[in-house]
């Protein structure tokens, strides 16, 4: 074993800036004609919601309805399964670890009932992410003073290692939740780009994450004063990729913006929020031939249900259209019906209009022509998967060790979600993963090293079998199995 691969220790909190360069695939993607790209999009599901006085029976039952719903209308989609699922943020509702650990179970659940990995669910925070109890003293402080100062005092922070430990100290229960599914916050403040579907040869789209909620505090957070920061608002195209971006809050609710407005124009294609509670779509001509569409999820677990705030959620296809080698967006969007106490479809949700948009995609058309396959025999059509920007160590996994991409990431999730620190310490011990005498920070990242070095040992079915018998004697506490 190398240990020189696994000794670098990093901050307390683990908020390292992910820099990708290679590609790790859960599997091959064919040049065969490809299905459209399935995603279960969600908002606001609020889990602690009902210790401030929410209706929990309600809550359940309607989340329980949900995972019927939506396997309901995924099954009847071409594809007949999720590619994945995207959390627009507010998962737990007073940041807590036992917030998401209730999350994350029915997240399992969900997953299991549209057909997609447990694993492919997507993550950014809200401001219900945030643990306000951990905004005291310098935080408190800090936040206050970029509300009033702006832009530049943020970026005088977030250019200190020291201060940007206390701003991101808030997100201390959302942190090992997001990391677990393989979405972590940049904790230098830039956005996170490290999804990536292809949905035809030489045409994908690339999940930008960003973290509207970097400066929410006590009692200011008021519409239209929130900060994304230029680290953030910065989007780096592709030629041949569009970009979907997930953002917690709407727009009007930042205060930077007017040039974040840009960015999007610019250079994404989608944008999908939450936050506000309610549904809604908008598709805007930029310029001829560049479309933005946004989407607000609506909440899946709102603070009330009455005429006009209710249980939503959407399922949304993106596809490549080949006729206008353009993306295409087809959205389900998804209502509560108090009456019958059910899902259905929200007919007034597109307005009359049709519920494919074929989007203006400049990106699409800088790249070179997808190759024409009309003299090759039909094939099945092939679902599409979700590509994961890695490091170069994990790349090294890969190729080397020959385990199914898709068993590793799940096994993963379980490590790091499901799994007490001293578990997971545990079990690295008794597979000889640590050396004796290593004096390292023992966070994150030292784990996922020691973590890959078990599996580049040629161990992983070992590993595999300790983690299943690790959450069977946790079951009272997690209530999972590997």
């Amino acid at each position: 074993m190398d240990n020189e691969e696994m000794l670098s220790p990093s901050a307390p909190l683990s908020c390292s800036r992910m820099q990708p360069r290679y590609t790790l695939r859960q599997s091959s993607i064919s040049k065969e004609i490809q299905l459209p790209a399935v995603f279960v999009h969600l908002s606001d599901i609020h889990f602690g919601q009902e210790k401030k006085g929410g209706a929990r029976a309600a809550n359940d039952d309607a989340r329980r309805k949900l995972m019927g719903d939506a396997a309901s209308v995924v099954a009847g989609l071409p594809s007949r399964k999720a590619t994945g699922i995207i959390v627009t943020g507010d998962i737990a509702y007073a940041g807590k670890a036992h917030e998401y650990d209730e999350a994350g179970r029915w997240l399992d659940q969900l997953a299991e009932s549209v057909g997609c990995e447990p694993s492919t669910v997507q993550v950014i925070p809200g401001n219900h992410d945030i643990d306000r109890d951990k905004i005291t003293g310098a935080a408190e402080w800090m936040l206050t003073t970029i509300h009033d100062e702006g832009e530049e005092k943020l970026e005088a922070f977030l250019g200190n290692p020291m201060d940007r430990e206390v701003l991101y100290s808030r997100f201390e229960g959302y942190l090992p939740f997001a990391k677990a599914y393989r979405c972590p916050l940049d904790c230098e403040g830039h956005n996170s780009a490290d999804r990536r579907v292809e949905l035809a040869e030489g045409r994908a789209i690339r999940f930008v994450r960003l973290n509207s909620a970097l400066i929410c505090t006590k009692g200011r957070d008021e519409e239209g004063k929130l900060l994304l920061g230029q680290r953030q608002r910065i989007l780096e195209e592709s030629v041949g990729e569009e970009l979907i971006v997930l953002v917690h809050h709407p727009l009007n609710w930042i205060s930077d913006s007017d040039d974040m407005r840009k960015f999007l124009h610019g250079r994404a294609r989608v944008c999908m929020s939450g936050h506000e509670h309610l549904a809604a779509v908008d598709v805007e001509e930029v310029e001829p031939g560049c479309d933005i569409l946004m989407i607000a999820s609506g909440a899946t677990t709102p603070d009330l249900v009455d005429d006009v705030y209710t249980y939503a959620y959407n399922v949304i296809e993106f596809d490549w259209d080949e006729p206008t080698d353009s993306l295409a967006v087809t959205i389900h969007p998804r209502r509560w019906n108090d009456g019958m106490k059910r899902f259905e479809a929200d007919e007034g949700r597109l307005g009359g209009r049709d519920a494919r948009f074929v989007l203006g995609s400049p990106y699409f058309r800088q790249g070179e022509t997808p190759e024409k396959r009309a003299d090759i025999l039909p094939s099945p059509p092939q679902s599409p998967e979700v590509e994961i920007m890695v490091s170069q160590e994990e790349v090294a996994l890969a190729t080397d060790i020959k385990i199914d991409e898709s068993e590793y990431q799940n096994l993963y999730l379980r490590f790091f979600r499901d799994l007490a620190e001293g578990d997971r310490l545990r079990i690295l011990v008794d597979l000889g993963a640590i050396p004796a005498g290593l004096n390292v920070n023992f966070n994150h990242e030292t784990e996922s090293r020691l973590l890959r070095n078990i599996v580049k040992a040629g161990r992983f079915d070992d590993l595999k079998n300790t983690v299943r018998d690790a959450l069977r004697g946790h079951m009272g506490t997690t209530g999972k199995e590997a």
